[in-house]
């Protein structure tokens, strides 16, 4: 997939595709909806597929006090929209003048225009422009007489609620990762670098890795089942990690993402990884002292074990004999 990204000055973004247009953070399963129907129609056409997103988020200039945490760093964006099979993403800049320009301008000099697009795909409740006056129906309305075709996609629900950035927030804020894997379509994850700790965790016994997240949200403090890949490897390392601030060794400290790999004894710091939640183990609590933490903590390890122990006889890998019974 190519990235252009006009505040870089990258090159002209592909004319003639076949589009959509949204913050695409996060890349939901609702989103993915909307991105397969463009993939799709773009290969029956043999036109370039064509996401176009916004940096920053528009509430982080319309309204910063409201602006949302993002669910995916713009890279993480990058590498899930790739995977879909998109061709094209094209990042605008979102600055006063764009707020403040009406929809049929943005419409006229941007899609049909400077991009002279194909087709447009928007969710069915889609809304843009100066005080978000554009929808589906304006949309059609000038792609017929600019030369462009606009579709609304059907909301995906899911458990009686549309899919939605806002509800799988609130899933990570209170720690129900497994629902918000559920709204995502894969686990939610965490990216950063490994960054030299005090080495709590080699003294216990059950050495970390700690992350300089690249995320302004996490989970609901307390210990998760997760797995890590790092950057330029293949495969996922399981673990269980801790989010919280540590109040058996430090009161007070700052917020921190600490993940013990098993059976892995790497040096691994400076390197780029990415944590996935997969299930909250317990939450995050003060101990008498280190050797009740350690018990803890090896608790917390034999369960992650078991987690995945489970995993594997429930969805063996292909050649692999399945358990009897």
């Amino acid at each position: 997939m190519r990235v252009f990204e006009e505040s870089a000055g990258t090159a002209a973004p592909p004319r003639g595709a076949v589009a959509t247009i949204g913050n695409y953070d996060g890349i939901h399963r609702g989103q993915s909806a909307v991105l397969e129907v463009v993939i799709a129609r773009a290969r029956a056409a043999g036109r370039p597929s064509l996401a176009i997103t916004f940096e920053p988020h528009p509430l982080h200039l319309l309204a910063p006090d409201r602006a949302p945490a993002r669910l995916t760093t713009p890279r993480q964006r990058e590498r899930l929209l790739g995977a879909l099979g998109l061709d094209a993403l094209l990042v605008l800049p979102f600055t006063a003048e764009l707020a403040a320009q009406p929809a049929e301008q943005f419409v006229r000099q941007t899609l049909a225009g400077r991009l002279a697009i194909h087709e447009l795909h928007v969710g069915s409740r889609f809304a843009f422009g100066r005080h978000r006056q554009g929808d589906l129906a304006l949309l059609e309305r000038l792609g017929a007489e600019l030369g462009f075709t606009a579709f609304g996609v059907p909301e995906l629900e899911l458990d009686g609620a549309p899919v939605s950035a806002t509800r799988i927030r609130q899933a990570i804020a209170t720690g129900e990762v497994g629902a918000a894997a559920r709204l995502l379509g894969r686990p939610w994850a965490v990216t950063g670098r490994v960054v030299a700790g005090d080495r709590a965790g080699t003294r216990l016994g059950f050495p970390t890795l700690n992350l300089a997240a690249d995320h302004e949200l996490l989970p609901l403090d307390g210990v998760y089942v997760t797995t890590t890949t790092i950057d330029g490897e293949a495969g996922e390392l399981p673990g269980v990690s801790n989010v919280g601030r540590r109040p058996t060794l430090h009161a007070g400290g700052a917020r921190l993402v600490e993940t013990h790999l098993f059976d892995v004894a790497r040096d691994l710091y400076g390197r780029e990884v990415e944590v996935s939640f997969l299930r909250r183990l317990r939450e995050e609590r003060r101990f008498d002292g280190f050797e009740t933490l350690r018990a803890q903590i090896a608790r917390d390890v034999e369960t992650g074990r078991e987690y995945f122990r489970d995993a594997r006889r429930s969805h063996p890998r292909a050649g692999e004999d399945r358990p009897a019974g």
